[in-house]
């Protein structure tokens, strides 16, 4: 299935962008909600930090005290992470549960606020950033959520800057507008982008690829290449000697069509048969031999080498794989 993180700094809409998406057919797994499901009353996960960090991290109801429970998990490295051992593994354990529920033809969009922080960019297919300015962010949350200026400076700061979620950002929606301006694009998102990823990825097949013509060059296409470099790598992990950006693309100020070439180089040849099966799951099938694709790249390959095609129809990328 196709796995989407959404993610964006406090303020910025996220949850709008989650609706909308949820509306159209996606299946939402909020990280959020996990974390406050897994330490709910009754459950082993309550049960573990009352045992940790004693009784009086409850509230009179017996549910969690969060501001008690954080004065005592924050007052340490040590204590942090004793709180991390207790609550990651129990979202991580829940997370994959509802992830594993989903239908095969499922876009699933996980809503991970901390995606940034906690590096999970290469483990998604595509990432999806909701930005807004800082100014906007901090007005929405004094002016809609009520809460004091100090302390939603202070929680902004505590963030990822722009800049960071913006480097993982293969989708940057755009959402400094009024209530409402946002909703087409997200719905052109899906219609135009998600959609045809996902029955890519489920037929295993490559995107369809228009032909190209040569443009000015883009200052995005080093940061867009790092991407998916970033997921080849956590899904080659030791089998790939290296990943690099090659091809006109990775020219700096060189005019050439909008494609990324990304070459892998393995020991030898039983290499890539293994590797086969890795990069078609994370959305880069191959082109098979005879296939117009294949001529169409424009890659002449050396004897040895093969071609995997991106299935995402927003980011086209040939991916030769040799020795």
């Amino acid at each position: 299935m196709l796995r989407i993180g959404l993610t964006g700094g406090m303020g910025a809409g996220k949850s709008t962008v989650a609706r909308i998406l949820t509306e159209r057919g996606a299946v939402l797994v909020d990280s959020d909600v996990i974390a406050r499901e897994v330490v709910a009353p009754g459950t082993e996960g309550l049960a573990a930090l009352v045992a940790a960090f004693g009784a009086d991290i409850l509230a009179a109801d017996g549910s969690l005290d969060r501001p008690a429970l954080a004065a005592k998990a924050f007052a340490s490295d040590e204590a942090r992470a004793t709180l991390n051992g207790i609550t990651h593994p129990l979202v991580g354990r829940r997370t994959a549960a509802l992830i594993a529920a989903a239908p095969a033809d499922g876009i699933v969009v996980q809503d991970i606020p901390l995606l940034v922080e906690n590096g999970l960019a290469p483990f998604m297919n595509l990432v999806v950033i909701v930005d807004a300015a800082e100014e906007t962010r901090l007005r929405r949350l004094v002016e809609f959520r009520g809460i004091d200026e100090a302390d939603a400076r202070a929680r902004i700061a505590a963030q990822a800057t722009d800049a960071q979620r913006r480097a993982v950002a293969d989708v940057l929606l755009d959402n400094n507008g009024a209530t409402g301006v946002i909703d087409a694009e997200v719905h052109r998102l899906w219609d135009e982008r998600l959609v045809p990823f996902e029955r890519n990825l489920r037929t295993r097949t490559p995107a369809a690829r228009p032909e190209l013509p040569v443009a000015e060059a883009n200052p995005e296409w080093p940061a867009q290449a790092r991407r998916v470099i970033a997921r080849l790598a956590v899904a080659c992990g030791a089998d790939a000697r290296s990943i690099e950006h090659v091809g006109p693309t990775s020219v700096a100020g060189k005019p050439a069509a909008d494609v990324l070439d990304i070459r892998i180089t393995v020991a030898d040849g039983a290499v890539v048969d293994g590797l086969r099966d890795r990069l078609t799951d994370i959305g880069f099938p191959p082109a098979a031999a005879g296939d117009a694709l294949l001529a169409a790249s424009g890659v002449d390959l050396a004897a040895g080498e093969w071609l995997h095609a991106n299935a995402d129809p927003g980011r086209p990328v040939n991916l030769i794989i040799g020795v």
